[in-house]
């Protein structure tokens, strides 16, 4: 049975993995390039927050999963405060979706079957970047890319020590539908740990 999405709907929802599951599905087959391109947020140990995209390469009850270079940016404040919130807008559809919530290392093994689903090329540049540090000149990355290729001709390319994933387990979810004469339709769930969701609805 295809779940309606309209805000009607949206009230009687109680899981909102289950929701954003369905609006996800719609927006994979409405936007032109990656629907699942997020805004990450993330704040320094004296509280200045960064924001960057990044893409979603997974979900489930457990949380939102994105990759990247452990030693990047991102990666060193996550390591020091292990909270993030994520925004995916999809304009084709008038929606957007709001996450917040805790950051926890995604397993080995989950970092590793990803890693080797990527292309060649993409698992090259991981070792080549030192993602967020400074570069004296393009010609200095392409040597690193050339360099790992060579490492790298044959067989298997293993992931990095530095690079993997992480897992914002959401502690609150907001769902935004676009409306005429910007009267939106606005609905959180919120919970804490393992207790079940609660609902609110917000004033545009």
């Amino acid at each position: 049975m295809r779940m309606v999405t309209g805000f009607m709907s949206i009230q009687a929802q109680t899981d909102p993995i289950l929701l954003f599951a369905a609006w996800f599905e719609e927006a994979k087959a409405s936007e032109p390039k990656d629907a699942n391109a997020m805004a990450l947020a993330t704040a320094s140990p004296d509280g200045q927050p960064a924001v960057r995209m990044v893409l979603l390469k997974g979900f489930d009850v457990t949380g939102f999963v994105f990759y990247t270079n452990l030693e990047s940016q991102k990666g060193r404040e996550l390591a020091i405060n292990p909270k993030a919130a994520l925004c995916l807008h999809w304009k084709s559809l008038g929606r957007q979706v709001r996450i917040e919530g805790t950051v926890e290392p995604v397993l080995p093994e989950e970092a590793d079957e990803y890693f080797a689903s990527r292309p060649r090329d993409s698992r090259i540049g991981a070792w080549a970047s030192q993602q967020s540090r400074p570069l004296a000149g393009r010609f200095d990355l392409e040597k690193a890319v050339a360099h790992y290729a060579a490492k790298y001709a044959l067989g298997h390319v293993p992931r990095p020590p530095y690079w993997s994933g992480f897992r914002i387990r959401p502690a609150r979810i907001e769902f935004w539908q676009d409306r005429p004469f910007r009267l939106h339709d606005r609905l959180v769930f919120v919970r804490s740990g393992e207790a079940a969701w609660t609902t609110e609805k917000l004033y545009p």
